[in-house]
Formats: structure tokens, sequence, C-alpha cells
């Protein structure tokens, strides 16, 4: 976009203005935007600008700057969340194998679980596994944004959401709408049940989990970081993690350039590097 012409839009909106909002994004998410997202920024964005009743993007910059509470509702603007229940389905057979060589599991963590879909699709695994709603397995499912989370717990979701999910799935894990859900499905309440919810920034150098970890779920999140970040969020997970845990994942991450933390065992799936814990200061 160009320096000093606007598109015609509501309120003026420079590069200076898209940059702003990317060093700030930054530095309270550790998420990188690309170029191309500038517009996504403005429609984002213009929406807080209209709750508040604010003159413009500078106007909103400087009451960002001066309201620590707004600092949330920026993250969850400029977020994007994007799931399904059980998106890269050989990661919940890697799961499942996973528990059945290791009947001591006691820990599952959903690092960034947006909406909801991926850690009840954990939940659902376990259950099959133990062809129980009560299991030993605590599975905590956290998101730097609020307000997805918030619709995590809720456990609604628009009928054509679980297209994918088989029949048998559909009957045990859960309940058609009706009245005024009618066209929704809502997770039974056993299910739920199964979950914990908590807010948690990646970039915090403390996270309120209990530890060792046994099975990390991270999936199509570091891509969001550079290098460095990623290095950081990585070394403080694999510190977490059992030393024979498990860390899952997305198709689009590869981490080979760190062979110091972390070390692949199959498609897309790590354990930390042998020693680590040792060597953690």
């Amino acid at each position: 976009m160009s320096e000093n012409k606007p598109l015609e839009r509501e309120f003026a909106y420079t590069s200076v203005h898209f940059n702003t909002a990317r060093t700030t994004l930054y530095r309270l998410a550790g998420i990188k935007l690309a170029d191309s997202k500038d517009a996504m920024v403005y429609s984002r964005l213009v929406r807080r600008i209209r709750t508040l009743k604010l003159a413009g993007f500078s106007a909103y910059f400087e009451y960002l700057l001066s309201h620590e509470n707004e600092h949330q509702e920026f993250i969850n603007a400029l977020t994007t969340n994007q799931t399904a229940f059980f998106r890269e389905p050989h990661h919940f057979e890697v799961l499942k194998q996973y528990l059945i060589d290791n009947p001591d599991t006691r820990r599952i963590w959903c690092a960034a679980s947006s909406t909801g879909e991926e850690p009840y699709s954990i939940a659902i695994a376990v259950a099959e596994h133990f062809n129980s709603f009560k299991t030993p397995i605590e599975i905590i499912a956290s998101d730097i944004d609020s307000g997805v989370l918030k619709k995590a717990e809720m456990g609604i979701y628009p009928l054509d959401r679980i297209d994918t999910v088989s029949d048998i799935r559909k009957k045990r894990f859960f309940h058609r709408g009706r009245g005024s859900q009618l066209g929704n499905v809502r997770v039974v309440p056993e299910l739920k049940q199964m979950l914990k919810f908590t807010r948690i920034n990646l970039l915090d150098s403390f996270w309120p989990l209990k530890t060792p970890i046994d099975v990390i779920f991270c999936r199509n999140v570091m891509i969001y970081f550079d290098k460095e970040t990623q290095e950081v969020i990585l070394k403080h997970m694999m510190n977490s993690l059992r030393e024979d845990g498990l860390y899952i994942a997305g198709h689009s991450e590869n981490f080979n350039m760190f062979p110091q933390i972390i070390t692949a065992v199959g498609q897309t799936t790590y354990r930390p590097v042998k020693g680590l814990m040792s060597a953690k200061t």
C-alpha cells in the first residue's frame, strides 16, 4: 500500500498505521504479520474503533498505549483461528498408540485450542481409548484469544462442522440442537467435563500448567513466529514435556533448525532431545 494515499475507507489508514499494528502485535504476542495482511488489519481493527467511538487509527493506537485492558481485544482481533474436528486425522491415531504404549499418561495440552474442535477431538480419542468419559488424564485447552476460548467452552457448533465426523462419533459425542438451537450441535456434557480451558500466551515466561506434560498438541502455530521466538517457545515446551513425551506439530511446520532442542520421531511428531531436561537452568 502507498505511504500517504489511503484507500477510500471510513477511516484514514496508511502504511504507518499498518506497521504500528504489526509491531504492537509482535511485542504483545510474538506473532508476525505478512505484508499481505494490511487489508485484514483494517477490517479487524475498524470494529474496535467503532466500538470505542474513536476518531481513527491514530487515536486507537494512543488508546491502546494507555489502556492495558485493550491489549486482549487487540490480540483477539488480529489472531486467525482455523480449525476442524479431527484435522490431520493421523495425529489422533498417533495419540491413541502413545496411550497404549504409555499407560501412565496423565496430562495432554492443546496449546492452540481456537474454538475447541481440536481439544474436543483429543478428548474423543482419549474417551475411545478408555471406553469411558472418566479417565485419569487431564486435558488442558489453551489459546491466547479469550474470545475463541469462550466459544470453545460453550461447545456449540453449526451442524455442518461435524460433516467429517463418523456417524458413530456423532451419536456418542454430540447432541442435535432443538428450538432456538436447531441447526447446531452441542458436545455432550461428559466430553466437556474432560477439558480444562485456560488462556495462555506462549510468550509468557510462566505457564499455569502442571508439569511434566505427556503430550503437547501445538499444530500450525509456530509458523506465525520468527525463528528466535520459535526457539524460545520450543525450548520452554520441551522442558515442560516428560523426557519421552510427544510433541505434535502441524503439517506446515518443520523444526530441523533446532536439533539441540527437538527431534523428529514420525510424521510431524517430535520429542525433546535426550538430556535437555538435565541441561535446563
